[in-house]
């Protein structure tokens, strides 16, 4: 087989169906020694408090009784997940340091930026898929739309007087919203916030009028009418919002609404296989018990837990789905 290290990515993205763990390098040895034998980290490249840090302290707690080992959860937040993810990409790779993350800094931000301090393909090996992360499109409470063909509809008829908020350039809220806004030849204006909390208060206040937003963050102000919801990303609706129909159910069935974000969980590049496979054995077992399930709903995400192989062949398929995204979108970072 070619070195990976000299493949193009689509390349190496047609071997990683093949070896299943890896985001590339080469095929890890077997381990010297048991493991564990002492705590093991999780880092989420995020701020304590949010979504996907929950997820990590809930499947961490879980580990831990699992494995007979402390589960340390390390929030290094900044710059897009970038520095925390970068942090296990360079870590020893010998299962005691791993990141739970988002698809953000474990796959969109290889298109995003210009310089990347890590190279996911080389640096990383997937574990576990642990849950989807889909969004709902919501409104400001005064738009005269309540379904997504109207929404399309009002957007087409305001060329250019619409603006749509996101959590950050190159995020799937943003992503989502200037594909939206050049598939109706709308001309919104984008307007990006740091963090959801604020954005979400914009849309309240009408200084923004549309935004893909998550659950967690929206549900509250759907009840209470400060909101409304249009539709949700994905092929399922949402156990948190179950009244809320999915956008390809209204007709809307572009890979960008049919697609969603994700939560996963990586390696270093080169951590042994039976560790690797170990871990997401127990990751899989933990994201199959019922309160955990329960737990991770009630964020307005899907629990999933699968193998290296079954995330390799996710990722693979989702790659093009991104890329194709950041591209139409325009943007780009250093």
């Amino acid at each position: 087989m070619k070195d990976i290290h000299h493949s193009t990515r689509r390349h190496w993205l047609g071997q990683a169906g093949a070896a299943g763990l890896l985001l590339a390098g080469a095929l890890p040895l077997q381990a010297a020694e048991p493991w564990p034998t002492k705590p093991v980290k999780i880092i989420v490249p995020f701020n304590a408090g949010g979504a996907t840090d929950t997820v990590a302290r809930v499947i961490g707690e879980k580990l831990s009784s699992r494995l007979g080992q402390p589960v340390l959860i390390d929030n290094r937040g900044g710059a897009a997940g970038i520095l925390g993810t970068d942090a296990v990409a360079k870590a020893a790779p010998d299962g005691y340091t791993l990141v739970l993350s988002l698809s953000t800094s474990l796959l969109i931000n290889q298109f995003l930026y210009t310089k990347m301090p890590y190279n996911a393909q080389r640096d990383l090996a997937l574990v576990s898929l642990i849950a989807n992360a889909p969004t709902v499109l919501v409104v400001n409470a005064g738009l005269p739309v309540s379904n997504g063909a109207e929404l399309m509809a009002y957007m087409a008829k305001n060329k250019g007087k619409l603006s749509y908020g996101s959590w950050g350039v190159g995020s799937q809220a943003h992503l989502a919203g200037a594909y939206m806004s050049q598939a109706q030849d709308a001309d919104m204006s984008h307007v990006a916030y740091k963090g959801e909390a604020p954005m979400l208060q914009d849309l309240i206040g009408g200084q923004i009028q549309l935004a893909f937003a998550s659950a967690l963050g929206a549900k509250p102000h759907i009840e209470t009418g400060k909101l409304k919801a249009i539709g949700v990303t994905g092929e399922q609706r949402m156990t948190v919002l179950p009244n809320v129909p999915t956008l390809p159910e209204q007709g809307l069935k572009d890979e960008v609404y049919r697609t969603s974000g994700w939560v996963g969980m990586a390696a270093p590049a080169k951590t042994p296989v039976d560790i690797v496979q170990r871990i997401s054995s127990e990751v899989r077992a933990v994201c199959a018990l019922p309160d955990v399930k329960e737990r991770i709903a009630s964020m307005g995400f899907m629990a999933v837990g699968n193998t290296p192989e079954q995330f390799g062949t996710f990722y693979k398929r989702e790659f093009p789905v991104w890329e194709r995204l950041v591209k139409q979108s325009g943007a780009q970072l250093d």
